[in-house]
């Protein structure tokens, strides 16, 4: 215990780090998932097949390796950015096919009477997506998201592997390194990740509560 308080600052800039990371990737993933999740119930044909391509190519391709070839890659082609931004957007890719499949399960789940209502009453699809359907996806979807916030938390320390040494995992590896104690600094760490994870999910259920009553 004296040792995790001695490097509290070290431990607590890893988890702001960890934390910046996965926000910006749940971003990132939530933007391009919903338009995937667009694409996925678009009656245009190549935009369904386009979007079908997108997360079966890219849920067959673990997550490390894509870090790795974003990393290593980028640069060749002459794109080169900060470690912190190219894991995110790799990041942010990977999750986007994970938060398409959570919102099509919501808009599935909608009453498919209401959807023949709002086009009986003259509503377009855009219309129909927009003031029928996403209401009442986003209400049945939010566990299932915070379920996906949690794993891009968890996920981020992946991070570390391809040199983002900044992280929680990488800050506790270091320390590691350092001081040899595997069991009290990669303990502290498990600790910070479940700590998160529990905010999370009350707030997630808090949510959920309220716009369900």
């Amino acid at each position: 215990m004296t040792f995790v308080v001695a490097h509290l600052g070290v431990f607590g800039h890893g988890l702001l780090v960890s934390a910046e990371i996965s926000a910006c990737t749940f971003v990132l993933a939530a933007l391009i998932g919903a338009f995937l999740a667009f694409c996925r119930v678009s009656p245009v044909v190549p935009l369904r097949l386009l979007g079908r391509f997108y997360v079966s190519a890219v849920r067959s391709v673990p997550l490390l390796v894509l870090l790795t070839l974003f990393v290593f890659g980028l640069p060749e082609i002459g794109l080169v950015y900060s470690l912190f931004w190219t894991a995110v957007t790799a990041m942010g890719l990977y999750w986007a096919a994970f938060f398409c499949e959570v919102l099509r399960s919501g808009v599935r789940a909608v009453p498919r009477g209401q959807i023949e209502a709002a086009r009986a009453l003259g509503l377009g699809f855009g219309q129909t997506l927009r003031l029928v359907i996403l209401p009442q996806a986003l209400r049945s979807v939010i566990q299932p998201v915070a379920s996906l916030l949690i794993a891009v938390l968890l996920n981020s320390s992946l991070a570390a592997a391809v040199g983002v040494t900044d992280e929680l995992t990488g800050q506790t590896q270091l320390l590691d390194q350092q001081y040899a104690q595997a069991m009290v600094t990669f303990g502290a760490a498990a600790v910070c990740y479940v700590a998160l994870a529990l905010c999370i999910g009350r707030v997630a259920g808090a949510l959920d509560r309220r716009l369900v009553s």
